[in-house]
């Protein structure tokens, strides 16, 4: 059984960094897709980026303008999201999500199939 976990989060003021964590276990092959995803208050549940736990191949959501940056340590088992140039509109409920045995990672909600907790991030300006 595949578990996710989260870590990082917090709070930042506009401009500045943050690192998110996610942690997988119990994957029986590496055929997977880690995304993260991000729910703002009141709004919906949408793709940030992707990363193929096999070759490493990644997907973005283009209009993140590549503030944001996904890498893995596959050793670990660990996905990271990196955070810079925050703006208040990156506040919301951050999630981590792994879909199952995938030739290739897409952003949208549906194909996942395994969920982390959120984890909070609020950017102040």
């Amino acid at each position: 059984q595949i578990k996710v976990m989260v870590s990082g989060g917090g709070s930042a003021q506009a401009g500045g960094s943050l690192r998110l964590s996610c942690t997988t276990s119990g994957a029986t092959d590496n055929k997977n897709c880690v995304g993260w995803f991000r729910r703002p208050r009141g709004g919906e549940r949408v793709g940030l980026a992707a990363i193929s736990t096999s070759d490493g191949d990644t997907t973005y959501d283009l209009s993140l303008k590549r503030r944001f940056t996904i890498s893995q340590d596959s050793a670990k088992n660990m996905v990271y999201l990196e955070m810079t140039n925050l703006t208040p509109g990156d506040t919301g409920m951050y999630y981590c999500a792994v879909e199952v045995d995938t030739a290739s990672c897409l952003l949208q909600v549906k194909w996942y199939d395994v969920w982390g907790q959120g984890t909070q991030v609020t950017v102040s300006a």
